[in-house]
């Protein structure tokens, strides 16, 4: 009787955390495609970027210190799927895009305070040495798009 109670307990208790563990995993799980869409884009004249989260970890095998990194800029090494991670917005905190005369005299570094910066230069940076690696230019098929119009789709009235 003591070894059927204690088997119950057990089934028990395996069904729940089997119940439980999936949900709390699912919740840190990156989505396929990550709408850019935030208060960064509250003056943006171009259409908001649809980024291909799942594509870019799984078809490209770009590793999650590709693009995630700590307050000083160094890659997470120790990522993997399903982390909790904060999302651009959170570090590069300034909703906009500077660039010529307010970008003058600003380091690397300032810049990449300005949302749009950030991930203008993380994106296309990645792209462009994609398409060189590849001997790609940016109209050739299968190169990493680098223009304005590749990524961001235009606005419908």
């Amino acid at each position: 009787m003591n070894n059927k109670f204690c088997t119950m307990i057990f089934l028990i208790a395996a069904i729940a955390v089997l119940s439980i563990v999936p949900g709390l995993y699912a919740g840190t799980e990156a989505p396929d495609v990550i709408k850019m869409e935030n208060k960064a884009y509250a003056k943006h004249k171009k259409g908001i970027v649809d980024f291909t989260h799942k594509k870019h970890a799984d078809d490209y095998k770009i590793g999650c210190a590709e693009c995630h990194h700590d307050e000083n800029g160094k890659p997470l090494e120790n990522l993997k799927a399903g982390d909790d991670v904060k999302t651009c917005i959170e570090c590069h905190k300034i909703a906009e895009y500077i660039k010529g005369k307010a970008a003058k005299g600003l380091s690397k570094e300032k810049q990449r305070e300005y949302h749009a910066n950030a991930l203008h230069d993380n994106c296309k940076g990645c792209h462009k040495k994609f398409n060189k690696k590849n001997g790609l230019k940016s109209k050739d098929k299968g190169a990493a798009p680098t223009t304005c119009k590749a990524c961001h789709p235009k606005i419908k009235k």
